[in-house]
C-alpha cells in the first residue's frame, strides 16, 4: 500500500495516514494478519514525525483496525463486531445526510452520491 501525505491539506497529517490504512483495509490492499510498517520506517518513508505516525496508529487501534504486537508492531485486526459497526454508521450517515440536506442536495442526489461511493469498494 502507498500512502501519501497532502502537505498542502488542512487535515492533519495523522487523519491523513489513518484514513488511508482505513481504505486500504477497505479495497483488501491491507488484510487481516498482515504487519504495518514501523513507525520509524513509515515516518522515515512518508517524510513525517513519528510521533504523527504513532499518533495515527493509536487511534487505528482504539478504533478496532489494528492491534498492537510488541514483535510484530501493528497488525491488521478489524474489530468483528458488525452490529456496532452498523449502528456506528448509521449514526455518522444520519449526520452527514443532515449536512448535505441543509446544504439543499436532494435525497435522490444523495443516494446518487452514496451509489457511486459504494462503486468504488466493488
Amino acid at each position: 500500500m502507498l500512502v501519501r501525505i497532502d502537505f498542502e491539506s488542512d487535515e492533519a497529517f495523522y487523519i491523513q495516514l489513518r484514513n488511508q490504512i482505513i481504505m486500504g483495509i477497505a479495497m483488501s490492499e491491507l488484510r487481516e494478519g498482515e504487519s504495518l510498517p514501523s513507525v520509524r520506517d513509515l515516518a522515515e518513508d512518508i517524510g513525517i514525525n513519528m510521533h504523527t505516525v504513532n499518533k495515527a496508529y493509536s487511534i487505528l487501534k482504539q478504533e478496532g483496525y489494528v492491534r498492537l504486537d510488541r514483535r510484530r508492531g501493528a497488525v491488521i485486526a478489524v474489530d468483528a463486531n458488525k452490529l456496532l459497526a452498523e449502528e456506528e454508521l448509521r449514526m455518522q450517515l444520519k449526520t452527514i445526510v443532515a449536512r448535505a440536506l441543509c446544504k439543499e442536495l436532494s435525497p435522490e442526489e444523495i443516494r446518487l452520491t452514496l451509489d457511486s461511493v459504494l462503486s468504488d469498494f466493488r
